[in-house]
């Protein structure tokens, strides 16, 4: 007799808390360790930064620049677990435990598939970097890098989409322990590599490669508890329409936005390198420094969207609504923080990363410093109302609207202004700092008209529901 699926009773008990409980305790609860699960994600690129231009400036332009091209196809693994993983929350929240169990599964054999695609690229690395348009100097510098970097990316996709499942189960402390342990050892197989060995960047490489190993054999061991509708199965892998038709459905726009939007920062990246290269560490600094603030939204972004899932899988879209305008109220409040303690500290935290065995490259930290103010001004407040709407519009399954959003973000209101920039001004380094803040307030403003919109178009449909159920029901 084939045994039933259960969840467990504290699976069961934030189930009811969810779609029950106070909405400011919940997303706090569920937000604030996935706010500093990313934060802590944030060290690691920062930390990279910063040993990375021990060995020295190119360097540091190396991982920046090629990070980009990292994202760019790690975001195919991390669109489908983030869009298949909304699906899982609206069948755990409408008490459809063998539908989870299928969806966890097939998600996990679909990033599988993926994972292996992507390891026959690993011999073709400089070849996917020149195709790249990566300058000369940095290919020669990081293809070495980047292809121990793509084993990092397999490893990952099965990781976020670990980390997703226990993001829907509302395990975000678990998440956070886990990143504790993996920074800690990728702190100090870096530092031990770079400081000690005297090693070069494919080092920090494969610092990550191990770390995010401990990570994966975590997942590996939570997700193989038998008779749980959260734990994978070889059987349960399912390609059939009906259960991977769903997930592909919302996942693919979310992939497409995500590898757009990587590309367009490669473009830019490209782009910037006109002023050298050391103008594309800097942008990359400037994005990690901000990256403390931005991170944070982006947890409270990450579960304020499994809230509102698991509120309109059990069909109370009124309660999803409340969540988006409380994480709207959380994530201007963080951004108003980040902004102040940034900005007054800005100059001291630029010489972290312009700082080479004890001595200052000015000309690198004016750089950074440069471009950071703008960023600073168009990117804290309007990021976390960017961040904000998007939870709304990846909670209902939007996931159209979020691609026009981050598409426009990049090829709309970034790229030709950048253009513009550098062809009919002389602005020079500044023109990449300037882009950002302006290409970041457009695209917030323009998220949240669409997020209004949204709210507008299901408010109404609240209204008709609860006009069509007998007195005394509540929707």
């Amino acid at each position: 007799m084939k045994a039933k699926l259960t969840v467990s009773k504290k699976d069961e008990n934030f189930r009811d808390f969810a779609l029950n409980g106070n909405l400011w305790i919940i997303l706090l609860q569920v937000g604030l360790p996935l706010a500093l699960y990313q934060c802590l994600s944030m060290v690691f690129k920062i930390l990279d930064s910063m040993m990375a231009s021990h060995i020295s400036a190119e360097s540091v332009s190396a991982v920046a620049y090629l990070s980009q091209i990292n994202h760019m196809i790690s975001a195919v693994g991390g669109g489908l677990a983030i869009g298949s993983s909304l699906q899982v929350s609206q069948a755990y929240g409408a008490g459809d435990y063998k539908l989870v169990k299928k969806r966890v599964s097939s998600l996990f054999g679909v990033c599988g598939i993926l994972g292996v695609i992507l390891l026959c690229v690993m011999p073709f690395s400089s070849v996917l970097l020149r195709a790249a348009r990566t300058p000369e100097n940095l290919v020669a510098i990081g293809s070495r890098y980047f292809a121990v970097e793509l084993l990092g990316i397999v490893i990952s996709f099965l990781n976020n989409v670990y980390i997703a499942v226990e993001r829907a189960r509302g395990n975000s402390r678990r998440i956070l322990y886990l990143n504790f342990v993996v920074i800690a050892v990728k702190l100090g197989l870096t530092a031990f590599f770079v400081y000690v060995l005297q090693s070069d960047i494919t080092m920090i490489a494969v610092a990550t490669v191990i770390s995010q190993s401990i990570l994966l054999g975590a997942g590996v061991y939570n997700m193989t508890r038998k008779d749980s509708a959260f734990s994978f199965s070889f059987k349960d892998i399912s390609f059939r329409r009906k259960t991977l038709g769903p997930m592909l459905h919302i996942s693919f726009p979310v992939m497409v936005e995500k590898v757009a939007f990587s590309f367009g920062k490669v473009v830019v990246n490209f782009m910037s390198s006109m002023y050298g290269s050391l103008t594309v560490g800097a942008l990359g600094i400037s994005n990690n420094i901000n990256g403390f603030t931005t991170s944070a939204q982006n947890g409270f972004q990450e579960g304020c969207a499994s809230i509102i899932s698991q509120n309109l899988g059990s069909g109370n879209r009124k309660r999803a609504i409340e969540a988006f305008k409380k994480v709207l109220c959380i994530n201007v409040a963080i951004g108003a923080a980040g902004l102040t303690i940034t900005m007054t500290f800005l100059r001291y935290i630029s010489l972290l990363f312009a700082t080479s065995e004890g001595v200052v490259n000015t000309e690198f930290q004016e750089m950074i410093i440069a471009i950071n103010r703008y960023e600073l001004i168009g990117g804290c407040i309007p990021l976390g109302v960017l961040s904000s709407c998007m939870a709304l519009l990846f909670g209902f399954g939007r996931t159209k609207l979020t691609l026009l959003i981050n598409f426009s973000r990049v090829f709309l209101f970034r790229i030709p202004v950048l253009w513009i920039l550098q062809n009919f001004t002389s602005l020079g380094t500044e023109s990449v700092g300037i882009t950002m803040m302006v290409s970041n307030i457009l695209v917030a403003v323009m998220a949240l008209i669409i997020a209004l919109l949204v709210v507008h178009s299901e408010s109404k449909k609240c209204q008709e529901e609860a006009l069509k159920q007998p007195d005394g029901v509540k929707v």
